[in-house]
């Protein structure tokens, strides 16, 4: 089938390429409608790996998706033709060791889409495990369904916080993952985001999205406003979604006494981390890696109206257009968060 292949050289091209995928007993063949660009799909694009994953054969790329239903294995009583649906993009071991702890996005062996040498879903169909493949409410498009990927990050990031209602939080970083965090946090219970970013159009957008305060610490005191909004007291979650080291080296600072920072972005320089600044408040630090049981409930808080992903789906391209979308990503503007692209139907 035509597909969006990155070829090992690092080019793109839109050409046929066949997964061989074959459909068994639990499994669904989906007709995608709409897949997400995402900041892993364009990093493999510009520098052909990330981490040790390393593109050494063509691969197709995108795992924020949505599309249709239109077969179903013998034994799939939960699915069926027509179904609207999104998918979870990281299949896992059933009878690993990190699957039978409940920490299935933990499993080594997980193979997740458009992840070396896991082909990904930038094509016309697909055939995924029912198990990870979830109905859409009615009221929720194909492209917000793409959108539940990036959220299930930023709703695995609040539950990592254990967020108490009324809580004040930080999200340092606007980006697509600074976004969707602020609003998991807001659908989780706080009751107020403070975001910092230097980039204003990003912050002008986050504004919009609910009670958030929006500060480009290019032009404003950061410490100022959280004493303002806490009485000097601190704000109670902090979600790191940068990557800056720079941000990461006074991370503690904003925090109040006994809360919670929680790591989201990944550096991609060393990272300085201060022990005394997090010993002195005894903060409790976590870190996530994907996201693990919250695809059901981030489509709920979306189906509900609690959670609109809408505002932050800024650009959109046909597939025949992919290329452009993926040159578009690598130097987006300022006044873009999230990149799609639409499937022939």
């Amino acid at each position: 089938m035509e597909a969006l292949v990155l070829e090992p050289d690092l080019k793109l091209n839109i050409r046929d390429l066949d997964p061989a995928e074959s459909l068994g007993p639990r499994d669904v063949r989906i007709k995608l409608h709409t897949v997400g660009v995402c900041g892993s799909d364009v990093h493999y694009y510009t520098h052909g790996r990330i981490g040790p994953f390393v593109v050494n054969d063509p691969m197709i790329l995108g795992h924020e998706a949505a599309g249709t239903v239109v077969e179903v294995g013998g034994e799939v009583d939960t699915l069926t033709v027509g179904d609207r649906v999104c998918m979870e993009p990281g299949i896992p071991d059933a009878n690993s060791k990190a699957s039978r702890l409940g920490m299935y996005n933990l499993d080594p062996a997980v193979k997740f889409w458009a992840t070396p040498p896991i082909h990904g879903v930038l094509r016309g169909e697909v055939i995924h495990p029912a198990d990870y493949t979830f109905k859409l409410p009615d009221n929720v498009s194909f492209a917000e369904g793409a959108m539940v990927e990036p959220v299930a990050v930023g709703m695995h990031a609040a539950n990592k916080a254990q967020i108490k209602p009324g809580d004040i939080a930080l999200v340092t970083g606007a980006g697509p993952i600074g976004m969707v965090t602020a609003l998991a946090a807001l659908a989780g219970g706080c009751s107020e985001v403070i975001m910092t970013d230097v980039v204003q159009p990003k912050l002008d957008l986050a504004a919009k999205l609910g009670p958030i305060t929006a500060i480009n610490v290019a032009e404003a005191d950061l410490m100022t406003v959280v004493k303002e909004k806490t009485d000097g007291w601190g704000v109670d979650k902090i979600f790191e979604c940068s990557g800056s080291p720079k941000v990461a080296a006074t991370i503690f600072e904003p925090l109040c006494p006994g809360g919670t920072v929680v790591w989201v972005g990944m550096p991609v320089d060393d990272t300085p981390f201060d022990v005394v600044g997090a010993q002195v408040k005894e903060a409790r630090i976590e870190t996530i890696f994907r996201y693990a049981h919250v695809y059901d409930r981030a489509i709920k808080l979306m189906g509900s109206g609690k959670l609109d992903v809408k505002p932050l789906i800024t650009d959109t391209f046909a597939f025949a257009d992919s290329i452009e979308a993926f040159d578009f990503c690598v130097k987006m503007p300022p006044t873009s968060v999230k990149a799609q692209i639409e499937m022939p139907q």
